[in-house]
């Protein structure tokens, strides 16, 4: 039966894969509209919200929904979603993706489809996490659904301006700030077993890494009041200062990752970090930029979404993407590798609108992005879809006879 195929055995099988196939096809689109002239899609808005749109609805919402249906009955012990919700929520990413893309022949109809299936994913997505959420060990995780809401929240805001003929520029910048604050959520529960994980490998015996509350909170305050900000008042002195609160946030945050050589000798430990720092950075050019003191703010929105969404999702599905399907860590440099070269795009985008380079710098950023992508899709994708070799049946981790794949 199909609906026995291995990719609906765990919550993070097809959406990981949605998450990459979006990648590649999103920024390799891209790169072709940027440095061969490529008609973009012709979509409500046009192609910058196209762009944007489909990295924070496209891309990040299918990391979002893999992460959170696998991580949160992990977290509390409760059953996820079924392989017939799986199915229901794959086919509302779909139809999403498919009435977007058509909106620009097909109108109204088409908004209104693409619209109903974005809005009903996160919600959908939080209704398959009841039973994990309102469970007594949900308690410590119902950020998670707050934050699936609020997605929901601001999807349902881009397609009420959509369909009055306004871009929705806005509402996607508030979706990449409430990605912000996921992030953060998120890293505290994966950074204390990576971070204490490396510190028993590398310096034994050491002070244990704690992911301390009081931080996390003020920068989750602090980019709440940034991404308001900016949402009521754009351009404005107040939201340049909240940005730039927000990057001395996560730069404090920062501070408890400083554990000595276990953060910079083992590659997950130091790609979180990297990512945080991505997320400082892009504040703090937004903040600058709105201040005047940089020429653009478009170097602190690609921080933003291409270094700390893009890294972000990189590393969930690097290290999720293989413990869940029963194999050990890829021992190999290519999840370094692709990582840097997602980086690197990230980079070179930023110095890009800084510097005013032309559309073959950009081309070179979208082309490092989808190598950096497809180095993982080549190391993760194939465990996404076939069967597991170690004798489990869902989400569980590796058994211990498994091996590498």
């Amino acid at each position: 039966m199909r609906a026995a195929h291995p990719v609906w055995m765990c919550g993070m099988r097809p959406f990981f894969l949605l998450a990459l196939l979006s990648a590649l096809g999103l920024l390799g689109l891209w790169g072709l509209v940027l440095g061969a002239g490529a008609p973009p899609p012709r979509v409500a808005g046009g192609a910058v919200v196209w762009h944007v749109h489909e990295l924070v609805f496209g891309f990040a919402m299918a990391g979002v929904a893999g992460f959170a249906l696998t991580a949160l009955p992990e977290f509390t012990g409760q059953p996820g979603a079924t392989r017939a919700q799986l199915r229901a929520l794959v086919l509302l990413w779909l139809l999403a993706r498919a009435g977007f893309w058509a909106s620009g022949w097909a109108g109204t109809p088409a908004l209104w489809l693409a619209g109903a299936a974005q809005v009903a994913l996160p919600l959908a997505t939080a209704a398959a996490l009841a039973r994990p959420l309102l469970s007594a060990a949900g308690r410590a995780h119902q950020s998670f659904g707050w934050a699936l809401l609020a997605l929901a929240g601001t999807a349902a805001g881009f397609y009420a301006d959509a369909l009055a003929g306004a871009p929705g520029l806005r509402w996607l910048h508030a979706t990449l700030g409430v990605l912000m604050l996921l992030i953060v959520v998120a890293a505290s529960r994966i950074s204390m077993r990576m971070v204490n994980r490396a510190i028993e490998q590398v310096t034994p015996g050491a002070a244990p890494y704690l992911a301390r509350p009081p931080k996390r909170h003020l920068a989750t305050l602090c980019i709440g009041l940034a991404t308001l900000a900016h949402f009521v008042r754009p351009g404005s002195a107040l939201a340049g200062w909240l940005q730039l609160a927000a990057a001395a946030a996560v730069l404090h945050l920062m501070g408890d990752w400083h554990v000595g050589p276990a953060l910079w000798r083992r590659r997950f430990p130091l790609l979180l970090y990297a990512m945080y720092a991505c997320m400082a950075l892009g504040w703090g050019a937004l903040g600058l930029a709105q201040l005047g003191a940089l020429p653009g703010a478009g170097a602190g929105w690609h921080l933003l979404g291409a270094g700390a969404v893009g890294l972000g999702v990189f590393i969930v599905i690097a290290i999720a993407g293989r413990a869940h399907a029963g194999l050990l860590p890829d021992p190999g440099p290519w999840v370094p590798l692709g990582a840097a070269l997602v980086l690197a795009a990230t980079l070179l985008r930023a110095l890009a609108g800084w510097n005013g380079w032309g559309a073959a710098a950009l081309a070179a950023s979208a082309a490092l992005w989808c190598a950096g992508y497809g180095v993982l899709a080549w190391r993760i994708a194939p465990g996404l879809w076939r069967p597991r070799t170690d004798g489990g049946t869902g989400c569980e981790g590796p058994m211990v006879h498994s091996t590498p794949g």
